[in-house]
């Protein structure tokens, strides 16, 4: 062990002072090079991404090389400094220098993995609840990244103490101004004194490992905290640091604010039209995506919910993406309450946090790093007082009867009070359309019927526009009045419920809203068809369709002639047809029968027609002797065109 009291101790302070201010270059440089490649899809990013990691594969000496013909008195940069008497090479600046560059890809590449893992409908529903860009990365991406940003500074702190061979070609060895401690234990070991050498190599070995240790502590220490299978999750012991962290993004903000009540007005002057008593949407647009178009065009102007059913892939929620902002159509116009959202010719594009459009997500999108009521405060206008603030987080969250958990964190919830949340926080900003995307597909059945009550009644006295995407025919049966019908990107009806479950007018139609018992038709009067597949003639009550192709009748409402019920008179009534049982399915509270008409089945495929029924109706039924009397009402026959 070397004589501490006649060791020279500068190159230690020479390298804490070089780490400490190149890792602060390289956090700010890191930070923006990374949250800048997570969105740069250009042609030159493959390049960008090479010479910013190019100093993690180059070896130090060439890089130290490189950097002195840049810098140098013939170098571009060199030569130009040399007008302005700035001298880089052999000073402590270079030592700042070549620690800097060689630290970047580690930072760099590490936050780039952590603004990559946050969930992007967080940030999408920061902007939908009003949040400029400049919010959603302070109060949203950069608290949610904090720990990966934290690991990507002590990797750099380590690799900027450590750095020698380009700080040896570009800085020198100067002592007292750039020996750092590499370069001491070098030289030290050049001359011959190991124990300095050691000494010199256990202060770098353990700050390095420390850090690296504190980092791996905190992860750990974090990652117990977090719900499995959700990375955004932030765990107790950040709470105090993150909400320090918020106070400082809000005083920020606001210093902002004015600016952009600059460029709002601006926007509103160019798309601001009077709002109408009558809330009203049009919504005209074209989106070309691989292998998919879509081309939709209608008006909602009643206050109950419209709903949006189709096929997995018919573009629903892609009108509600391009509605709210999150998504960009090719061509059309977006008109809500007489703002235009979006227009086309015009060049008229509002960004998210100006179109007053809130939006619940299927998967809730709460901000982890929030608590409750925090998360509820988010889209309301900051300017309001405080105290008013409060009231209203405090009456949206009585509302969905979650007020004793208002300081909670989401992971603290179940999914169904997040849900509750996730609405409260959609309608606390007070939009002007509300956008419900799936809102219960991750919800048990018990919870769905809940929430789906209590969404019905908050939607009473909302007086804004409200469009509702399910694949749920029940859910939107019970919450919608009227329904928009979408297949392959094409809305192919507009129409009140009723109209559209009890008289379709298209196979598609009715094959979308749940329709399973179809056989192509011929007229063969004004009240007669006949269907070829069932092999019956039927009768009819509504007007034959000039263009008829095919009958339908849906599974329920098909009835049966039971026990003296299968009289002569039973058997006199129009469309009565004696069947058999081919095959049965079961569920919790309904039976499906597969019959075949005529005559009975040769296999268990071997059948015309599927009927459900209860089983309270099928104990009464399945105790028949065969043939059973099966009536297609007139009154429910579907009659349909082609598509």
């Amino acid at each position: 062990m070397p004589n501490l009291s006649l060791l020279d101790l500068s190159p230690l302070w020479i390298s804490l002072r070089i780490a400490a201010i190149a890792t602060t270059i390289t956090g700010f440089l890191g930070i923006v090079a990374a949250h800048f490649m997570q969105h740069y899809r250009g042609r030159w990013r493959s390049l960008l991404e090479g010479l910013f990691l190019s100093p993690m594969v180059l070896p130090p000496t060439v890089l130290g090389f490189l950097l002195l013909l840049l810098l140098g008195k013939n170098g571009p940069l060199g030569f130009a400094f040399s007008y302005a008497e700035i001298n880089v090479v052999f000073t402590w600046y270079a030592a700042i220098l070549t620690a800097t560059v060689v630290a970047f890809p580690l930072m760099y590449k590490t936050t780039l993995g952590a603004f990559e893992q946050i969930d992007s409908s967080l940030q999408r529903a920061a902007r939908t609840l009003g949040a400029s860009e400049l919010t959603v990365f302070s109060r949203i991406t950069l608290p949610l990244a904090l720990p990966g940003l934290f690991s990507g500074l002590t990797l750099a702190f380590a690799r900027a103490l450590g750095e020698f061979g380009a700080t040896l070609m570009l800085a020198g060895n100067i002592p007292g101004r750039t020996q750092t401690l590499p370069m001491a234990i070098y030289f030290a070991v050049e001359g011959g004194d190991f124990q300095e050498a050691a000494f010199w190599s256990a202060v770098v070995i353990g700050l390095s490992l420390s850090g690296i240790l504190l980092v791996n502590r905190v992860l750990a220490y974090r990652n117990r905290r977090l719900r499995p299978g959700c990375v955004q999750v932030k765990a107790k012991g950040q709470v105090d640091i993150l909400s320090r962290f918020h106070q400082g993004a809000l005083k920020l903000k606001e210093s902002l604010r004015k600016t952009q009540r600059i460029h709002r007005r601006k926007r509103e002057r160019v798309s601001y039209a009077a709002p109408l008593l009558t809330p009203y949407l049009e919504v005209s647009i074209y989106k070309q995506l691989p292998g998919f178009k879509l081309a939709v065009n209608f008006v909602a102007t009643e206050r109950q919910p419209l709903g949006f059913l189709g096929a997995s892939g018919a573009g629903k929620s892609l009108i509600l993406r391009c509605i709210a902002g999150i998504d960009t159509p090719d061509t059309g116009r977006i008109v809500l309450n007489g703002r235009v959202l979006f227009d086309s010719e015009k060049g008229i594009n509002l960004p998210s946090c100006d179109r007053h459009v809130g939006i619940l997500f299927q998967n809730y999108a709460l901000f982890p790093h929030l608590t409750i009521a925090q998360n509820v405060a988010f889209g309301v206008d900051h300017r309001l007082p405080s105290e008013h603030i409060n009231t209203l987080v405090t009456q949206q969250l009585a509302a969905v009867k979650l007020s004793a958990l208002a300081h909670h964190y989401p992971h603290e919830l179940s999914g169904g009070q997040q849900q509750r949340v996730a609405l409260a926080r959609a309608l606390a900003s007070e939009p002007e359309a509300l956008l419900l995307d799936e809102p219960f597909s991750a919800l048990d059945t018990h919870l769905r019927s809940q929430i789906e009550r209590l969404l019905i009644t908050r939607l009473q006295s909302y007086a804004g526009i409200t469009l509702l995407v399910t694949h749920n025919l029940e859910e939107a049966y019970r919450v919608c009045h009227q329904l928009l019908v979408l297949d392959g990107g094409t809305a192919i009806t507009d129409a009140p419920k009723h109209h559209i479950f009890e008289q379709p007018r298209t196979v598609r139609v009715a094959q979308l809203t749940g329709c399973k018992n179809f056989s192509p038709a011929t007229a063969l009067g004004d009240r007669s068809i006949e269907a070829h597949h069932w092999q019956c003639r039927l009768e009819t009550v509504e007007p034959i369709p000039a263009k008829l192709t095919q009958v339908g009748i849906r599974a329920h409402q098909i009835t049966f002639v039971l026990g003296n019920e299968q009289s002569d008179h039973a058997s006199a009534l129009p469309n009565t047809f004696r069947c058999w049982l081919a095959a049965t399915s079961e569920t919790p509270h309904r039976m499906t029968l597969y019959l075949k008409l005529h005559t009975p089945p040769t296999s268990k495929q071997n059948y015309h027609l599927q009927a459900e029924v209860f089983k309270e109706k099928w104990l009464l039924l399945k105790d028949q002797p065969f043939p059973w009397k099966v009536r297609l009402d007139p009154l429910r026959l579907l009659l349909l065109e082609e598509n």
